[in-house]
């Protein structure tokens, strides 16, 4: 996964440098909100499939849009994105806050008065904080390492702090600017740590995701 990271540096890298290449009135930036309905997926310790529920999470933040030729763009982002799950025999829910930088090669050809919206790409995640709400209303806090002892796994909820995979959307901008788009968030680089003494390797949770947003390019 770390070349996915790589990748998605590198592609900002890149917008950042064509920003200051491209005329003043040809790079745009927007805001964006909604709400996305996001799940861990992967498999547990012995090795089945994880079947936790969908929790509703906000999801916002800012995005630019750089031109590359005629209809096509880069669009990188620094967006605000509530992940987590609802544990499967259980109420406890898993509530984490995210930084996320996608970076999306995006398609705007016209359609009608507006354009239509085709984007896929890389993005990187940084969690900022999380717990885990319990069925009677306790709350414990998640703490993030990438390597933990055994003892550890015990007594706390432990997660990795970076996560990263691939984004897709499809929308609609007015004429107005004013756009709406689907979007799908699928997690590519497992989010739980590696026990020291423990073969863990078949353990693997990952973020994913889909949901809804609003948003305005100014």
């Amino acid at each position: 996964m770390k070349g996915i990271q790589l990748l998605a540096a590198g592609l900002l890298f890149a917008a950042a440098v064509n920003a200051q290449t491209a005329k003043t009135n040809g790079v745009s930036f927007g805001i964006r909100a909604g709400v996305n309905f996001q799940n861990i997926n992967g498999r547990s310790f012995t090795d089945s499939k994880l079947e936790n529920k969908l929790v509703p999470r906000l999801q916002a933040g800012v995005v630019a849009d750089v031109p590359l030729a005629d209809d096509f763009y880069l669009q990188p982002g620094l967006l605000y994105s509530g992940k987590g799950t609802k544990f499967k025999g259980s109420n406890d829910v898993l509530n984490i806050s995210y930084l996320d930088v996608p970076v999306t090669f995006l398609y705007k050809p016209v359609l009608g008065k507006g354009k239509m919206m085709l984007g896929v790409g890389p993005y990187v995640g940084f969690a900022l904080n999380g717990n885990v709400k319990q069925e009677d209303g306790d709350k414990s806090k998640v703490k993030f390492k990438n390597t933990i002892t055994a003892s550890e796994a015990i007594s706390d909820y432990y997660l990795r702090r970076m996560d990263a995979g691939a984004n897709l959307l499809f929308g609609y901008e007015m004429s107005s600017r004013l756009s709406l788009q689907l979007n799908a968030q699928l997690g590519l680089q497992k989010i739980n740590p590696t026990i020291e003494g423990v073969n863990n390797d078949n353990t693997i949770y990952r973020n994913t995701g889909f949901g809804l947003s609003v948003g305005y390019r100014f």
